[in-house]
């Protein structure tokens, strides 16, 4: 045998590995010339198969390899960038920030600054009006015409006011304190009564009343978008009151209803969950350290302290007093808000799981929107993604009313500071939720009840009439009814004329036989049409 040929040093060099310059980085690489990359081979492996190739064609192995470069360093962050809907972390603030904009001025750090300035200001003209205290008299006109202007006037750039005084006193509450203080040096009679902004209060004095404040604007804006749910849910129940439709138990077809009665049940559901939302206070205190008036009465004994907290947390702030507290207010109310409105949030996710499913299965067609693509790469896809989002967004608003809902009712002894960064998101939940609404909104003012292929699977499935039948059956004594339809039905496929002719068989009076033989699976709905019908009367009884 000859010997084997020696490789070359050339036939292995990088210049002849490869047939083209590599790009900087197939990530970025334009696309024309990421198709002209061929696959990584091996030189091990390709050397030999070239030497073949070689002894065929009577020329030097050239075998074409080709790396791809490493992306490393492609996704360097950048630290400079400036906030915006792009650049934000949270959709909240990024993709879905227009969605929910109506929620900045109720849940925001500059939200948060002003209901401090608020409650501060009305503390002082609260202890102007306590004749005891005469350090601070009766407010003139003038006075009080200044403070109204000051809070009405406040703007995000005052709050930012409060922000630089913060990085100096590293306390956000103490900052709000020497902002209103500069403030009033403005004003000749105000300017003598500074050291009664924050009298006798905690932090928490302040804090509890601001939140309170907070969650009833934001509960007053995120509930037009709920009642609007009820209403067109209700709405709906009603148009589709008679259309009737293949029940489902275990995902098996069961005796039938009307599409209407299932819309009732949901918005009847909602309707309740939201009145008892509607009923939750929003409660406040104003007693000091530990709950107790130490400072306040050691400072004006005469003054019943507990009557004048009550008074302004209900009459100044349009609160609900809460007499027994330690530092802080119990939090036990915002639990309870965000168990209703978790509760609301899942009869919207149940809601828009069977809807998804009732697409799925062609009850309901959606209208396209021009423009929209359903697939990157299927043309004729209409997904329901408006039902997929809201489900989404219903997870991360009670993934966080759950934390906050577990967390904020509990401290240690008379209070530590970790319901202090949980309070910090209060709004978050409420976003989450408000964005899921206006999505299943958005689906639902896209669906097209396709009733025809609702009573294409009624007629398909005539052996649902075998609960009627047996009913009847028991009536007249037949024996055993239950057994012979279970033996003609369970797990068959029984049509019209299969059905009618067990019917016949049957020795039961003839009226009873006929009203049997007259009876469709679309006909056998019980009352759901009645039912469907006096929804809106049931959602009103509910409120009163």
């Amino acid at each position: 045998r000859r010997p084997r040929r020696p490789i070359k040093p050339a036939d292995a060099s990088p210049s002849r590995l490869s047939s083209h310059k590599a790009p900087m980085s197939a990530f970025a690489a334009p696309v024309a010339h990421r198709a002209s990359v061929v696959p990584v081979v091996s030189v091990r492996r390709a050397v030999p198969v070239a030497r073949a190739v070689s002894r065929l064609a009577g020329r030097s192995p050239q075998p074409r390899v080709s790396t791809v470069p490493s992306a490393t360093g492609d996704f360097a962050p950048e630290t400079d960038l400036e906030l915006s809907d792009l650049t934000a972390i949270s959709p909240v603030d990024g993709r879905y920030g227009s969605k929910v904009q109506i929620l900045r001025a109720c849940f925001s750090e500059y939200a948060l600054v002003r209901a401090r300035v608020i409650v501060e200001v009305r503390w002082l003209q609260k202890l102007a009006s306590i004749p005891q205290i005469v350090e601070v008299p009766p407010l003139s006109a003038s006075a009080n015409e200044f403070l109204e202007k000051y809070l009405a006037e406040f703007s995000p750039a005052d709050a930012q006011e409060v922000k630089k005084v913060e990085r100096t006193t590293n306390h956000d509450v103490k900052a709000v304190e020497y902002v209103i203080k500069d403030k009033l040096v403005q004003h000749p009679e105000l300017a003598g009564v500074t050291e009664f902004v924050h009298f006798a209060c905690t932090s928490e004095d302040i804090n509890n009343l601001a939140h309170a404040l907070m969650l009833k604007s934001g509960v007053n804006a995120v509930t037009p978008f709920m009642d609007e749910i009820v209403n067109v849910i209700a709405e709906m129940a009603k148009t589709e009151a008679s259309t009737p439709m293949m029940s489902r138990t275990h995902g098996q077809p069961a005796s039938p209803t009307t599409l209407g009665k299932e819309f009732a049940n949901v918005a009847y559901r909602l309707a309740r969950q939201r009145q008892q939302m509607s009923k939750v206070p929003f409660y406040g205190k104003m007693a000091g350290a530990v709950g107790n008036y130490n400072a306040h009465i050691t400072a004006y004994p005469d003054v019943d302290w507990q009557k004048t907290a009550e008074e302004f947390v209900e009459e100044s702030l349009g609160l609900t007093w809460m007499p027994y507290v330690t530092q802080i207010e119990p939090h036990d109310y915002i639990a309870e808000l965000f168990s209703c409105v978790s509760r609301f949030n899942t009869i919207v996710l149940d809601l828009d799981r069977d809807l998804w499913a009732y697409i799925s299965i062609g009850y309901f067609k959606q209208r396209t929107v021009a423009g929209e693509v359903g697939s990157s790469t299927m043309p004729h896809k209409v997904n329901p993604i408006d039902f997929e989002n809201s489900e989404g967004n219903v997870g991360m608003a009670n993934a966080v009313f759950e934390h906050l809902s577990a967390k904020l009712p509990v401290s240690r002894w008379q209070r530590d500071l970790t319901d202090s960064t949980v309070l910090r998101n209060l709004g978050t939940g409420f976003a989450y939720s408000l964005i899921a609404y206006q999505s299943t909104l958005k689906g639902l003012s896209k669906l097209e009840t396709n009733s025809q292929a609702m009573l294409d699977d009624l007629d398909r499935n005539w052996e649902v009439l075998a609960e009627p039948i047996q009913t009847v059956m028991r009536r007249h004594a037949v024996e055993k009814p239950y057994e012979k339809l279970k033996e003609l039905t369970r797990g068959r496929r029984v049509d019209r004329d299969g059905m009618r002719a067990f019917v016949e068989t049957l020795e039961i009076p003839e009226d009873s036989k006929q009203r049997l033989m007259e009876l469709t699976p679309a006909t056998y709905i019980g009352n759901a049409v009645a039912q469907a019908n006096d929804i809106l009367a049931r959602i009103e009884a509910i409120k009163k």
